[in-house]
């Protein structure tokens, strides 16, 4: 009986060692035949990060709902905001396209490159004074962002509007290694295709530009997702011609009228324009929701292809709204900046204050909002920290990284900001300068040199000038904002000798 009992159990030992085993083959055939056959492997973030960088034409700080519109809605823009990190005290480095976009390329600030007004400018010879001389094309001498991640072992992707000069100035010859629709035009020659773009083939006729931007950044995603990859991806919206994204047109049509009126003035008097006071355009809040539709197929884009883990992207805009109307420059009420003052063209904060968000995973925390001044100079350098490789502060003069900040850890080495725009615009604006230092902010105007002086913390929208106030803070940031100047060079408006009132 012991025998039998002993053989017994020696037998269903035997028997379960061997179920055991069959097992745990199962699960190796079934985890092998899993990563033998997924076409998505997740990469390990401590890899060298990707990178898209998304920059938005013309849009307004408070253009999305994350920033307080609305009317508007980006769903997808106030997702990434909850998941990345906010500042809400980001600027652009000009109150127009191409400096800033030269900015963002190079770390350098406009008026230390001679790139202050957007190519080609407005050629205005019934002036008090001519506009600074200033470059119409981003000097092939400039080592880009796209040149040293592509040295750094980036495939380096554009698609968009550039704007940075002419053929010989294209994202190719800047370090980028593939180039859609990257220009000279400043504008789309339409919204639909035909588009009568040099870099774009015309699609099926009717395809929308912002949704083939898109599809074709996804298709060198997807190309390429087995190396560290670059894509910037500039949008064309939401730049003139103010154009529908006709599926989206009937639903802020509908909205817009079962929307109660905005309370006073649809436009109020800024200097010689009209300055639009209520976001009530239809046919803008649909390009908006146009491209917060195609931010939003980036963002599962990434996802489906397994690289949201090891994937930054960053948000933002080249200058403020266009919300400034003045008759020799039709279609310029886009939007309303308010409660910030004026809009695209101007150094009030409406012209220069933009939307930033940047999502860095294992660098950000979900939901941060940061409210340190930060400008557009300061990518160059945050990229490269981001990226793992070494900064070149002989490159990027004025930038600072932001990687303290977007770790949480301390605020940036910096007083003051600098905006120098010594041109005319269509908007009204007259040449200028301005500084901001904390909380204060200096305005020059060169055509009077008046000087105005607003604290931003106590009125954000820059109604009341204390420069009789406060004449100590006046005279400090005045001599800064010259000294600047001086140091970086910058080429200075002139007296017009052949202008009469």
């Amino acid at each position: 009986m012991q025998i039998f009992s002993f053989n017994l159990i020696k037998t269903r030992l035997s028997a379960l060692v061997k179920l055991v085993s069959l097992i745990a083959l199962c699960f190796v055939v079934i985890a092998c035949s899993k990563t033998d056959n997924s076409p998505i492997v997740k990469k390990d973030i401590s890899q060298k990060p990707n990178i898209v960088f998304i920059l938005v034409d013309d849009l307004g700080w408070r253009d999305t709902g994350v920033y307080g519109s609305a009317f508007y809605e980006t769903p997808n823009i106030d997702k990434l905001a909850h998941a990345g990190t906010r500042f809400t005290d980001a600027y652009s480095s000009a109150a127009i396209c191409s400096p800033t976009r030269a900015a963002i390329m190079t770390g350098k600030s406009p008026a230390r490159l001679k790139m202050t007004d957007y190519i080609p400018g407005e050629a205005q010879q019934d002036r008090q004074l001519l506009g600074a001389f200033d470059h119409n094309e981003l000097a092939l001498e400039e080592y880009t962002i796209a040149e040293a991640l592509k040295a750094g072992g980036y495939k380096t992707f554009f698609a968009g509007k550039w704007h940075l000069g002419s053929e010989a100035y294209y994202p190719e010859h800047q370090g980028f290694d593939f180039n859609i629709a990257g220009s000279h035009h400043g504008t789309p020659g339409g919204y639909y295709s035909p588009y009568k773009n040099p870099k774009l083939p015309d699609g099926p006729e009717g395809e929308y530009l912002t949704d083939r931007l898109t599809n074709e950044t996804l298709s060198f995603i997807s190309k390429n997702k087995e190396h560290p990859f670059f894509a910037y991806l500039s949008f064309y919206n939401v730049h003139t011609p103010l154009q529908a994204a006709k599926a989206h047109l009937g639903r802020f049509s509908e909205k817009l009228m079962n929307m109660p009126a905005g309370i006073g003035p649809s436009l109020k008097k800024d200097g010689s324009g009209l300055n639009k006071q209520h976001q009530d355009n239809a046919t803008y809040a649909s390009m908006i929701y146009a491209m917060d539709e195609n931010v939003g197929r980036i963002i599962d884009g990434l996802a489906d292809m397994g690289l949201d883990d090891n994937t930054i992207i960053i948000f933002t805009s080249d200058n403020g709204g266009r919300s400034i109307l003045i008759n020799r420059y039709g279609g310029g009420d886009a939007t309303s900046n308010l409660p910030l003052r004026a809009g695209k063209g101007w150094l009030y904060e409406g012209g220069i204050r933009v939307p930033l968000i940047i999502k860095a995973p294992g660098v950000t925390t979900g939901g941060t909002v940061i409210d340190e001044p930060v400008i557009s100079t300061d990518f160059y350098p945050t990229l490269l920290e981001l990226a793992h490789l070494p900064s070149k502060p002989e490159q990027h003069l004025d930038g600072l990284s932001l990687m303290p900040l977007l770790q949480g850890k301390q605020q940036l080495s910096r007083e003051k900001l600098y905006f120098y725009y010594p041109h005319y615009h269509g908007s009204g604006s007259v040449p200028s300068a301005a500084v901001r230092a904390g909380d204060w902010k200096l305005v020059k105007y060169y055509e009077t040199d008046a000087l105005e002086l607003y604290n931003l913390a106590e009125d954000i929208g820059e109604k009341n000038n204390l420069a009789l106030a406060e004449p100590k803070k006046k005279a400090v940031l005045h001599q800064r904002l010259s000294q600047w100047l001086g140091e970086v060079n910058a080429a200075v408006p002139t007296k017009n000798t052949a202008f009469s009132q």
